[in-house]
């Protein structure tokens, strides 16, 4: 993995929802599962594009709570796609110092593929060159339930819950927010994603779908995000 950027500003943290396999798929005459599988094959070059522009952190949302309503045969195929994935990428990622993370529910993952999560974790915990987070079984607002029913369990007070404290208690605990979120697809919603943290994200959207989105593509939506004016709710001080 390459390293350098010809950014002034980077995001340290960036989120994607990567969209649009199935189109991708179905626009070539192909079955949806194939365009999953170039999806899946797409985050490898991704992320050392990421890597590349300096970012530090990528959060990818792979599976969500409400994909499990999909038809039986793809919600199966995309569980041994990311079997597959972690088998044949975990040794690799590794040896390049990627550290990675998950975000999401492990309830209702076949059990064998929990434990190809954990040990993925275990493995890669101490590794710093860039975090790869990947929200799967993940739903925003499952998040925040689970955090509430956390602080309960743990017996807070609710003067002693902040937003720092809260954010504590979510799957991305101890990650810094994201900077920008992109979504893939050519759809302008966040469906679910990271809605707690991604409060004050930079949003950018393109038409492109997941299994085409390149280097060139994430170097536009970096230069979108050098461009825009990040207030965060104030007022920009005359210079």
């Amino acid at each position: 993995m390459t390293s350098g950027t010809s950014f002034r500003r980077v995001p340290y943290h960036v989120g994607i929802v990567m969209d649009g396999n199935g189109r991708w798929a179905q626009a070539r005459g192909m079955p949806r599962l194939l365009g999953h599988r170039g999806g899946v094959n797409n985050i490898r070059p991704v992320l050392e594009a990421s890597v590349g522009f300096g970012i530090k952190a990528l959060t990818i949302y792979a599976f969500s709570t409400e994909n499990w309503a999909r038809p039986p045969a793809e919600v199966s195929g995309l569980m041994k796609l990311l079997s597959e994935t972690i088998r044949r990428q975990l040794a690799d990622l590794h040896a390049n110092g990627v550290q990675i993370r998950h975000s999401g529910r492990m309830a209702g993952i076949e059990p064998g593929l929990q434990q190809q999560i954990r040990d993925a974790l275990e493995l890669t915990k101490n590794n710093q060159r860039i975090i790869l987070n990947v929200a799967f079984n993940y739903g925003g607002r499952a998040e925040i339930v689970d955090a509430v029913r956390q602080i309960i369990q743990d017996g807070l007070k609710p003067d002693d819950v902040s937003e720092d404290v809260f954010a504590r208690y979510l799957y991305t605990g101890g990650l810094p927010d994201p900077d920008l979120i992109i979504r893939t697809g050519g759809e302008y919603r966040l469906s679910n994603f990271l809605i707690w943290q991604a409060a004050y994200a930079e949003y950018y959207a393109t038409p492109t779908f997941w299994p085409d989105f390149d280097k060139e593509e994430l170097r536009r939506a970096l230069q979108d995000f050098e461009d825009r004016d990040r207030r965060f709710g104030k007022v920009k001080t005359p210079s």
